[in-house]
C-alpha cells in the first residue's frame, strides 16, 4: 500500500506502482526487472530477480514522491542502476532520438536551420557522454574502492558533487529552438520527436536528482563511517605495497595480451581478429581478468596495466 509519508512499501503490488506512474517502467528496466510480473508484490518481484528491494523502493519513492531516504539503500545496487541508466541514454535513447530527428527535418544541406539543429544535438550528446563516462570511470571506481574500505587522499564525493550539474537543460533549449525557428505544418514526425525530447529531458533531470539526493549522501555516509572507524587505509598506499610481480603473475600471457588490447580501446571483435581467437573467447578472458584482479571498470584496468608496466601511457586512447 502507499502511505502519504513513507511512500510505497515492499507489500505494494508492482502493477499498482507502475499504473500509478508509468515512467517507473524505465526504473524497473534499469534494475533488471522484467515485465510480466502478474499480481506479485514489490518484495516478491525483487527477490525473484536478486534485486535489493530497499534500494528499488528508495528510487521509486524518490522519483514519485520526492522522498529521499538513503541510509538503508545498497550502494552497489544503486551504482548498478545508475550504470544501466547511462547505458540506456548513450546506447539507445539519445541515438534513437537523433535518428528520428533526422527523419523529421530536412537535413539535405539546403536548410541551414536543420543542419544547425543536428549540430546542436550532436554537441549536446558529446557533453552527456563525457559527463557519464567521468562518472563511470572516476566516480564509481572511487566508490568501489570506498566499499572495500579504502579512502583516497586526493578525492572524495564532495569533489564530484561540487561540479555535478544537470544535463537535461540543453534538451529543453533544443526543443524551444525547434518550436520557435523550424516552421513546418503538419509534421507529425517532428511533433512525435519533440515529445520524446521532452520526456528525455525530464528523465535526465530525474536521473541527476537521484545522483544528487540519494547517491551522493549515501557515499558521504560511507566516507564518514570509515573516517570514524579510526582504521583509515588509503587506496594509493595499498597499491604501492603490492609489487609488480605479485600482481602480474595472476594473469596468463594470453590474458595480458587481451588486457593490453583493452587499454588501447579495442572492441571485443577487434581483439578477436588481432589475436586470432573467437569473440566468445575474448569475452571469457575479459571476465576472468576482472575476477582475478577484482577490477571491473575500464579505467581501473588501464591504471592496473600502466602501474604494472604492461603498457606505456602514450599508448592509451
Amino acid at each position: 500500500m502507499k502511505n502519504r509519508d513513507t511512500g510505497y512499501g515492499p507489500d505494494a503490488k508492482m502493477r499498482t506502482i507502475v499504473n500509478d506512474y508509468s515512467p517507473l517502467i524505465l526504473v524497473m528496466g534499469r534494475f533488471g526487472l522484467p515485465l510480466g510480473f502478474g499480481d506479485k508484490s514489490v518484495r516478491d518481484v525483487c527477490r525473484n530477480h536478486n534485486v535489493d528491494e530497499k534500494t528499488f523502493l528508495e528510487v521509486v519513492n524518490f522519483v514519485v514522491k520526492g522522498i529521499s531516504n538513503y541510509d538503508s539503500l545498497s550502494l552497489p545496487s544503486l551504482m548498478g542502476y545508475l550504470k544501466q541508466a547511462h547505458e540506456y541514454y548513450l546506447g539507445f535513447n539519445l541515438p534513437n532520438i537523433r535518428r528520428k530527428l533526422i527523419e523529421a527535418i530536412d537535413c539535405s544541406g539546403n536548410n541551414d536551420i536543420a543542419v544547425l539543429i543536428i549540430r546542436f544535438y550532436d554537441e549536446y550528446v558529446a557533453e552527456v557522454k563525457k559527463h557519464m563516462e567521468y562518472e563511470n570511470q572516476v566516480v564509481f571506481t572511487y566508490v568501489e574502492q570506498l566499499l572495500q574500505g579504502y579512502l583516497n587522499r586526493n578525492y572524495n564525493i564532495s569533489s564530484f558533487a561540487g561540479k555535478h550539474s544537470p544535463i537535461g537543460n540543453k534538451l529543453k533549449e533544443l526543443k524551444d529552438i525547434i518550436i520557435r525557428y523550424y516552421p513546418e505544418k503538419n509534421n507529425y514526425l517532428l511533433n512525435a520527436v519533440l515529445l520524446e525530447i521532452l520526456f528525455c529531458e525530464q528523465d535526465l533531470t530525474s536521473h541527476c536528482r537521484i545522483e544528487d539526493r540519494l547517491f551522493v549522501p549515501a557515499v558521504k555516509l560511507v566516507e564518514q563511517q570509515l573516517q570514524k572507524s579510526g582504521k583509515i587505509v588509503y587506496a594509493d598506499d595499498v597499491q604501492n605495497n603490492e609489487t609488480t610481480n605479485e600482481r602480474t603473475e595472476e594473469l596468463s600471457e594470453r590474458e595480458k595480451d587481451i588486457l593490453v588490447c583493452i587499454t588501447k580501446g579495442k572492441s571485443n571483435k577487434e581483439i578477436a581478429e588481432e589475436l586470432c581467437i573467437s569473440v566468445n573467447t575474448v569475452t571469457t578472458h575479459r571476465r576472468n581478468i576482472s575476477n582475478k584482479l577484482q577490477i571491473h571498470t575500464s579505467a581501473g584496468l588501464v591504471i592496473y596495466a600502466i602501474a604494472n608496466k604492461l603498457v606505456n601511457i602514450a599508448d592509451i586512447k
